[in-house]
């Protein structure tokens, strides 16, 4: 019997599988990126405390810094190994292609992220021992080590959507995954936005310490002000160049629902600058309260819609633009020794080839034929979809709205062509073709 390497499934009813790592990376990047923002952020007011013998300036990094290792290293370090759950449950090979491609980039990506944690807690515990040069000297490298870890991650993510060049099909190298038209652009925009989140919860202290200190309150939230607005213009515009890098795949999803990104994206545009702009020319207006909202609503209307996009735009592919997000292998990547396994499933069908299926479902029968029918969309469809009748992400049911059985058939053998053309043909045998539609259409009612 033909087997291909595929892994036991995981299903997370009414969401859908990929959609939990969503939800735990979204937190996850709040504190990471509010930890990497913060580092350049100390730079910035360890300079300028030094330069200008501002020693006003350390009491409120030493407050920033207690919020940062509670914030990032805690709830981050939480939430991190949160994703490599979720993501080995929903997305095995993916993984695994990332472990094989950059083990050596993940591994001195763990050296710069070891001197963070170290780092943080010198900075804030021994901020009154040191002298102030050693303590600028600290912050910078603190900041450099952040950015370290910030450019090492993004190759790897960058590789998620699209490898660095063509040549890695053919090399499998490292370096070939990691550079590419993608990688910079996107780092450029995580860097933006990270500028912008300092600034932001920069102004959450700024706020909080205006009872000690009215007039340092008012000019370091007017100072978090610039650095917000600096950040919100640098994702602006790194957007434009992040969005001309993509793959056509990507554009194709993502025109799907570009009037609707548009729209919600300027409306978020407006808010944040308004709120910018009265903490700049304003500042007493900014209170503790109003700046822990903000700080939600970036969570709730920025990082989630903006991670659900790219994870939308990276599909129907979940690394490499080889492994499809059902965990299926599209094409051959002759440097890797990797084989497309869409020929043998074309023949055999998935029930054939795939090591866990249960022997009473091995062949389809007039019997089994809508369980079958249920464990085979499972094993396709559920990265990207919901299945049940009330699923809440990228229902099934909703997408085939008006089709009957044959309807169904007709249009899961002609995928990749016509409206959707991001989505790809798996060729299946006629009867598994069969048994999905049934039970597809029985989700409809």
């Amino acid at each position: 019997m033909d087997i291909i390497g595929q892994f036991p499934l995981f299903y997370f009813p009414e969401y859908g599988s990929a959609w939990m790592m969503g939800m735990t990376g979204t937190i996850h990047i709040l504190a990471s990126h509010t930890s990497v923002g913060a580092a350049m952020l100390f730079a910035f007011l360890a300079y300028k405390a030094y330069k200008e013998d501002r020693s006003d300036l350390y009491p409120y990094m030493k407050r920033y810094g207690m919020f940062l290792l509670i914030f990032s290293y805690v709830i981050g370090s939480i939430t991190g190994p949160g994703i490599w759950y979720t993501a080995t449950a929903a997305s095995p090979r993916g993984i695994s292609a990332l472990i094989h491609n950059f083990v050596w980039v993940w591994a001195t990506e763990w050296v710069f992220f070891v001197y963070e944690v170290i780092g943080v807690f010198v900075l804030v515990y021994f901020m009154d021992k040191i002298d102030k040069k050693t303590h600028l000297k600290l912050t910078f490298s603190f900041a450099l080590a952040s950015v370290g870890t910030l450019a090492l991650i993004i190759g790897i993510i960058s590789f998620m959507m699209w490898p660095g060049t063509q040549a890695y099909y053919a090399t499998g190298s490292a370096s070939d995954a990691f550079f590419g038209t993608n990688t910079f652009p996107h780092m450029f925009l995580r860097i933006g936005f990270m500028i912008m989140l300092s600034g932001v919860i920069g102004m959450v202290i700024s706020s909080a310490i205006k009872k000690d200190n009215a007039e340092l309150s008012q000019e370091l939230t007017r100072k978090m002000g610039y650095v917000s607005m600096l950040g919100g213009f640098l994702v602006l515009f790194f957007f434009m160049w992040y969005m001309g890098t993509l793959p056509d795949n990507a554009h194709a999803v993502f025109n799907v629902t570009k009037a609707s990104v548009i729209q919600s994206r300027i409306i978020l545009t407006v808010v944040f600058s308004i709120y910018f702009l009265v903490a700049i020319v304003k500042p007493r207006f900014i209170s503790t309260p109003l700046a822990g909202l903000m700080i939600f609503v970036i969570l709730i209307a920025g990082i989630w819609p903006g991670e659900k996009l790219r994870e939308s735009m990276r599909k129907p592919y979940v690394a490499g633009q080889y492994i499809y997000s059902n965990q299926i292998i599209s094409r051959d990547v002759p440097g890797k020794g990797i084989k497309s396994e869409l020929p043998i499933i074309a023949e055999k069908g998935l029930l054939q080839v795939n090591p866990f299926i249960p022997e009473n479902l091995r062949v389809i029968t007039d019997e089994n034929k809508l369980e079958a029918g249920k464990l085979l969309t499972r094993m396709s469809c559920s990265n990207c979809h919901s299945l049940e009748k009330t699923g809440v992400f990228r229902p099934l049911k909703d997408r085939l709205a008006g089709f009957d059985k044959e309807g169904i058939v007709a249009f899961l053998q002609v995928l990749g062509e016509g409206g959707r053309p991001y989505m790809p043909t798996l060729k299946l045998p006629e009867q598994e073709y069969d048994a999905i539609a049934e039970y597809i259409a029985s989700l409809k009612y």
